[in-house]
């Protein structure tokens, strides 16, 4: 019988792209709930109508069935969560179903009619995760005896707001709460702190940690800094000091240079039949893990529909050098996580490096990891099971059944909105700890304007062509105003599942508006390739034409405003004075039309002298108009 109390635990879920798997946490430790089947799950699923009734297969009955229902069995859907046709282009040559466009343009899995009773079927990344997060939840739920309906559940560091919202609704799609998103790396960081205060004195000191997370079809480093309680009663903090990663790369990628490696040496150019596809990629993900045990492997690959056998031995150096551009993407991550964590890291740097996700059992991941970081990887939690673990770690610290951690992951890429002129204000910076709060003041550019739109964008380069736009939303409402009068507060939170919200209130009319951002679909390896690579190689570039930009904004509030009152108070003043103002004024005119037509013709600093001038001239201009004001004011009063 199943308890209907609310008491029922926070179960902790690593939604892999590979295998899937859940775990719990209570007073004896954390551990992978099982069934008959084991603890890892497949993250297949297949769709079949029978009757008239939609099913599905889940698991490993799913995988080794998949040459024959190649078509409606959908593996390593993660790579499609939150993302478009257009991200997924290098993944479609792999996969044996179909990926069509769907609403907003992202990627969804189309199963013809043919296949399925004579009625086509169109599903969303979220609808096959949430078959797998089901099965999860019946699998735990059978384990524990109590109706699970509340999880933590992991995602790659580098998956951006859509991806983490993608990954949120296949949850609510599955009947789970999720009551957190945390990043992958973070997860398992928990776990491997956790076995650190179980083996260690309490008074161990504060350890730099690298976790390098590969995966099936992600990539993810993490510097985190781990802070032990230093008595009974006290909590550990586990602090994230910098992330990087690549959401398109993993196992899957190993896999796929393989198959092309062998489709190359048997002069193959034909397009192979779905299910012919799958039973090569199938032998050769099983090749490359018996190269992590042998120096060579034979390679057979039954290729049913084009009447071909393939054998093949495969040695462990020919994988390697095939590998070789992968693991050379993933140093470059950790490259820019150990130069954002530079200022924030013991003079002893990174004192241990934690290997996380299947991947990292291939031998030459571990050799190149250990070069780079000069330090032996520490492999003693088993990689496929250490993000589950800490993900359960977390789901105990928040149903209050353990207490003893505090976690604090980050931002991994900066946020923003767009100004005038096409420049980005940055609110929240990359690698700042969330939850992350951030308030700035904005006004208008127009006079009368009842209206204000709010475009948000997140990149490293100042001007917003160069960032990714997120989302937009507008202000309305507001009473007609004089340009640069409406008060502006605009409010940027990320939440600790590393969501962004955004609001925005007027302060004079109280009108307000708000958003959850979420984007079409997410990142690229190349566009956060391109967003860091061009922040550093552009950013004195980038820095001068914000600044040219900003300054033609407040320069034509600056001419507006004096203008208009050199005109209301010219009979007042001396004729030189006034002149004086006018040349200004024309100065300034000229160097906001000849900076509008070519911002690198005119010299910043030349700008904002010919602004500053006009600034302090027209001070005296200001205080005559004042005290004009308080005359007329005192002369209304009766008396």
């Amino acid at each position: 019988m199943l308890s209907k109390s609310r008491q029922d635990p926070i179960v902790g879920i690593d939604l892999g792209t590979t295998n899937s798997l859940v775990a719990v946490c209570d007073h004896a430790g954390p551990r992978v709930l099982s069934d008959a089947a084991g603890g890892l799950l497949p993250s297949v699923v297949r769709y079949e109508r029978v009757g008239g009734v939609l099913k599905t297969t889940i698991g490993t009955l799913a995988k080794e069935t998949s040459p024959e229902f190649a078509r409606s069995t959908i593996a390593s859907v993660k790579r499609l969560m939150g993302r478009s046709v257009q991200d997924s282009a290098g993944d479609l040559p792999y996969l044996s179903f179909e990926v069509v466009a769907g609403k907003q343009n992202t990627a969804r899995v189309r199963i013809p009619a043919d296949v399925l009773d004579g009625k086509e079927l169109i599903v969303s990344p979220q609808e096959v995760s949430a078959e797998i997060l089901k099965a999860l939840k019946e699998r735990a739920t059978a384990a524990l005896g109590v109706n699970v309906m509340r999880a933590v559940v992991t995602v790659p560091a580098y998956f951006d707001d859509a991806q983490r919202q993608a990954t949120r609704d296949a949850g609510r799609i599955a009947g789970l709460e999720v009551v957190r998103i945390v990043n992958e790396p973070t997860a398992a960081a928990l776990a491997y702190g956790l076995g650190l205060e179980r083996s260690t004195s309490r008074n161990q000191t504060t350890e730099c940690v690298a976790v390098f997370d590969l995966g099936g079809g992600t990539f993810d480093v993490s510097i985190l800094k781990l802070t032990p309680a230093a008595a009974e009663g006290e909590r550990a903090f586990f602090q994230v000091l910098s992330t990087s990663g690549d959401t398109h790369l993993g196992g899957d990628d190993m896999d796929n240079a393989l198959v092309a490696w062998v489709l190359q040496a048997e002069g193959m150019k034909e397009t192979l039949s779905g299910g012919d596809l799958r039973r090569l990629v199938m032998a050769c993900e099983s090749v490359k893990r018996a190269l992590s045990e042998r120096e060579q492997a034979l390679l057979v690959a039954e290729l049913t529909d084009a009447g071909k056998r393939i054998e093949r031995i495969v040695e462990r150096a020919q994988f390697e050098s095939l590998i070789e551009p992968l693991l050379a993407r993933t140093l470059e991550s950790c490259g820019r996580a150990m130069a954002d964590a530079k200022q924030k890291l013991p003079p002893e740097g990174v004192q241990a490096v934690v290997m996380v996700g299947g991947a990292t059992r291939v031998p030459k991941v571990r050799e190149v990891v250990g070069k780079f970081f000069g330090i032996e990887p520490y492999t003693a939690i088993n990689p496929d099971e250490v993000v589950a673990l800490g993900a359960s770690v977390q789901g105990a610290i928040m149903s209050g059944v353990n207490a003893t951690a505090l976690l604090l992951d980050v931002v991994p890429l900066s946020l923003g909105l767009e100004t005038v002129g096409g420049a980005v204000a940055k609110l929240i910076m990359r690698n700042s700890t969330v939850p992350a709060r951030a308030k700035e003041m904005f006004s208008t550019s127009v006079d009368s304007q009842t209206s204000i739109r709010l475009r948000v964008y997140q990149g490293e380069r100042e001007m917003a062509a160069d960032c990714r736009v997120l989302g937009e939303f507008h202000v309305r409402g507001i009473p007609a105003m004089p340009a640069g009068v409406p008060q502006l507060e605009v409010e940027f939170l990320v939440d600790a599942n590393g969501v962004l919200n955004v609001s925005a209130m007027e302060r004079r009319s109280g009108k307000r508006a708000q958003m959850q951002v979420v984007p079409n679909h997410g990142l690229t390896r190349e566009e956060v390739e391109r967003m860091e690579r061009e922040s550093i190689s552009s950013a004195r570039e980038d820095m001068t034409r914000h600044r040219i930009v900003d300054l033609i904004v407040n320069s034509k509030l600056d001419v507006k405003w004096i203008s208009e009152r050199l005109e209301k108070l010219r009979p007042m003043l001396e004729s030189e004075y006034a002149a004086q103002l006018d040349g200004q004024l024309e100065s300034l005119r000229k160097i906001i039309a000849k900076a509008e037509a070519d911002w690198t013709s005119v010299s910043a600093d030349e700008f904002a002298k010919i602004k500053n001038e006009l600034d302090q001239a027209s001070i005296r201009l200001q205080e005559i108009g004042i005290a004009e004001s308080l005359r007329a004011d005192q002369a209304k009063k009766p008396g």
